[in-house]
């Protein structure tokens, strides 16, 4: 334990830092894939916009290669949502939240889902994806219901074309053990692997974020950590935070750019709030069941005051608060350069 306190804006620093918003890095898209914990990609662009704003040089056919050549793979994963990740973490990522995912599918269901079905219709379903990938449309009743419950008992992968800029419908499927080779991790080792890369692109966090972004009960977060060497900090409300000995923590004062964020970022989700990121005030603006599709957003000083959208090859901007003459200079010259990475001419 240490009697270090950080303050909000320090998490928010760290976060940054962490998150790769800070400054744009020389990084391997895996390689940053693996540092921020995946992309949420439910909109297939968002993980071209999120390394867009994260990577020095990065160009659109970039993740699209990666995506054709098995280094980044794009699957159903944390929170039952797609996500991007490298291919040399994807199975521990898998490993970890699988039993969770299907504990907590039978739970909800409650009792509408009959288990050996379930097994049985994965087996089917990977009888008919042994000759390779194959569309949805294509496995017709084989594949029904394979987002929020089949998928669940047989590890699927999202193969391009599809998910990609070009063609955005992330419908076409594949083996895993197929397109990324054989599952080489142990649920326990997918535990820790859950822990760890939190803390690697998110920390210092409280137990009850690391669980609420894996979706694991506490309890297993807090087991899955005993295996790890883990420091502790407090926040200004004295609440105990977790981090790895070797993850940085920029000084408070260091100056954050203007970021634009694609919709879905994972570091406005509700387990990153004690970084102030989202202000409380714009979170129904950004996510609301009336806007199920959320909306890009972009950060001056670390935080969110306005969102953006895409209209007509524009880069439309709905400004949350008044900005100082400064920062709307800044904004504008990253909405240009968004638009530009839109047409393809960055």
């Amino acid at each position: 334990m240490t009697d270090r306190v950080l303050t909000r804006r320090a998490l928010n620093r760290a976060l940054l830092e962490r998150q790769l918003l800070l400054e744009r890095q020389p990084l391997s898209i895996p390689d940053a894939m693996d540092q921020v914990g995946g992309l949420q990609t439910q909109y297939a662009p968002s993980g071209y916009v999120g390394l867009w704003t994260r990577l020095a040089g990065f160009r659109r056919d970039d993740l699209t290669a990666a995506l054709e050549d098995h280094s980044v793979i794009q699957a159903t994963l944390l929170r039952t949502t797609i996500h991007m990740a490298s291919r040399r973490e994807l199975w521990r990522y898998a490993a970890g939240i699988r039993q969770a995912r299907r504990t907590w599918s039978l739970r909800v269901q409650g009792g509408a889902i009959d288990e050996q079905a379930m097994v049985d219709a994965a087996a089917r379903l990977r009888d008919a994806l042994r000759a390779g990938p194959r569309t949805v449309k294509e496995l017709g009743e084989l594949a029904t219901g394979f987002v929020g419950n089949l998928g669940l008992w047989v590890d699927l992968v999202r193969v391009p074309p599809s998910g990609t800029w070009e063609r955005r419908r992330a419908d076409r499927l594949a083996l895993a053990e197929d397109w990324v080779g054989p599952c080489d991790a142990t649920e326990s080792d997918g535990l820790q692997h859950l822990v760890r890369a939190y803390l690697r692109g998110f920390g210092p966090a409280p137990w009850r974020d690391i669980a609420s972004w894996a979706g694991l009960r506490v309890t297993d977060a807090r087991l899955a950590g005993e295996g790890l060497e883990l420091i502790h900090y407090r926040d200004e409300d004295g609440r105990d935070l977790v981090d790895l000995p070797d993850a940085p923590i920029p000084d408070p004062r260091t100056p954050a750019p203007v970021r634009f964020l694609p919709h879905w970022d994972a570091t406005l989700l509700v387990h990153a709030r004690r970084t102030g990121i989202l202000p409380e005030r714009y979170r129904a603006r950004v996510f609301t069941t009336r806007n199920p599709f959320s909306v890009g957003t972009y950060l001056v000083d670390g935080r969110v005051v306005g969102a953006w959208s895409l209209r007509e090859g524009r880069i439309v901007l709905d400004a949350y608060q008044p900005l100082a003459t400064a920062d709307q200079q800044a904004v504008e010259r990253e909405r240009e350069a968004l638009e530009a990475f839109h047409a393809d001419r960055a």
